[in-house]
């Protein structure tokens, strides 16, 4: 049987969809798993041994969709579910199944802030397109693989063996802890940081380091690629992050996480998935706040020009946390 699986973006959601890849081939004999994504993202599956082919795009589907109709597939499974895929969907012409997306209660939750959105998580929920083909959640966490030339010797790289890593980026500045909540959480530790992120976030993490000096931060924003950085969070002792992608490549590896939440939240289904570990992460969020969740992804700015979903953070107990996980 040869099945196609549609998620076209991005780090995390990508991540999120692993269990179902990992179900289908497990629980259907000679199973071919086909995976379609942009081609930026094809680098978190290609180390994948549940998947039979990767394919790319950079812009849309249609760059692959004569090499797609031509596999002649017997199933489409969209874990993507908008426009495109269902467009696509319909040019195949094969039988496919998708996932409740929930738009009409997330609209309910993120404009008028009434919450009917069910405790599943988003792969719980990824499973409902599978359910059809007799496939079942096995409750294993997320997965990605690393090859040799990904992975960075820590000791030899940084001289540090047990360390923090920290996220200090997202996509969206609403996601993000404002400078001063950032120092503040780091300059009573103790344990060795190691500072992730693009090259947008090294001036930050220039500027902490700077700040900060009697503290051992290693500046790694900007210099490793999504999985040598998912190496180093890997080796991690825990992981301080915002609601963003490399949050779900700690999940993968059973690194426990410090989550901080902004302006999104937790109850749209995006928080660290440990389906029998709940006790391997923390949420950390300003609770009822009446402009929160103000989006269900984030914004450059603070719609309310307040912040106070993260300039009203607890800091102390971020900090108390972080200790806590050293501890243990």
């Amino acid at each position: 049987m040869k099945i196609l699986v549609l998620r076209f973006s991005s780090i995390g959601d990508i991540v999120l969809t692993t269990p179902v890849i990992r179900c289908l081939k497990k629980q259907i004999p000679n199973a071919e798993i086909h995976f379609l994504t942009k081609n930026k993202f094809k680098c978190l599956l290609e180390e994948n041994p549940h998947i039979h082919t990767i394919h790319g795009f950079d812009h849309s589907y249609k760059e692959v969709l004569g090499d797609l109709k031509r596999q002649q597939f017997d199933y489409v499974i969209d874990l993507h579910k908008n426009i495109r895929s269902l467009s696509l969907r319909f040019r195949l012409k094969v039988p496919s199944y998708s996932f409740p997306k929930l738009n009409l209660k997330k609209l309910l939750l993120v404009r008028f802030k009434v919450n009917r959105m069910p405790e599943r998580h988003i792969v719980e929920r990824y499973f409902s397109a599978v359910t059809p083909l007799n496939v079942q959640n096995d409750r294993e966490n997320c997965e990605l693989f690393l090859a040799e030339k990904d992975q960075i010797k820590i000791p030899d790289e940084f001289g540090v063996q047990h360390f923090l890593a920290v996220a200090i980026g997202a996509q969206f500045a609403t996601k993000r802890l404002p400078y001063s909540k950032l120092r503040s959480i780091l300059a009573p530790l103790s344990m060795p940081i190691i500072l992730l992120g693009d090259q947008h976030d090294a001036k930050i993490a220039e500027q902490l380091i700077s700040e900060l000096p009697d503290k051992n931060i290693i500046q790694a924003c900007g210099k490793y690629s999504i999985k040598q950085s998912a190496s180093i969070v890997q080796q991690a002792d825990a992981l301080l992050s915002h609601d963003t992608g490399l949050m779900h490549i700690a999940t993968a590896f059973q690194v426990p996480i410090i989550s901080v939440w902004g302006n999104t939240v937790p109850a749209l289904g995006m928080y660290p998935y440990y389906p029998k570990q709940p006790e391997m992460y923390s949420i950390h969020e300003v609770p009822n706040l009446s402009c929160r969740p103000c989006s269900k992804i984030g914004f450059q700015s603070c719609p309310k020009k307040h912040f106070n979903c993260m300039n009203l953070q607890n800091e102390e107990e971020i900090t108390k946390r972080i200790n806590e996980r050293f501890s243990n």
